[in-house]
């Protein structure tokens, strides 16, 4: 569920609630990491390493803020201490969705409350 505070942070149970969030430092670093770009991310399958790096990116900056060292080593036990995998691979896509920004909603005016919004490219493949 996204923060009231800032509604692209999505909160991952691991070994502590963890932020896990696609900012412009976690995509940058993730991209680095896998040598794959924005696009090829979005639609790319992903692998069990893909998923550790991935979730690795997107919690790093919480570790920073909490003044912890995280290493992309140590993302196999993090990952075995979530509830289950599909909490994790629902929390990433939920993280990503807002970072590509597919996960949002209309203002009042436009649309009903709570409707997703629909982008160029998806208008014009109807």
């Amino acid at each position: 569920m996204a923060n009231e505070n800032n509604n692209d942070v999505i909160i991952i149970n691991l070994d502590r609630p963890r932020v896990i969030r696609f900012g412009h430092l976690a995509l940058k670093k993730l991209s680095a990491m896998t040598g794959l770009t924005i696009e090829q991310l979005a639609s790319n399958d992903t692998d069990l390493e893909q998923l550790e790096t991935i979730i690795y990116c997107g919690i790093f900056a919480d570790a920073l803020e909490n003044g912890e060292e995280l290493k992309l080593e140590q993302m196999e036990l993090l990952l075995d201490k979530a509830p289950n995998p599909k909490h994790y691979m629902d929390k990433m896509a939920e993280a990503l969705s807002y970072a590509y920004g597919t996960n949002q909603v209309q203002s009042e005016g436009n649309a009903q409350a709570g409707k997703p919004t629909q982008n160029r490219a998806s208008r014009r493949k109807k």
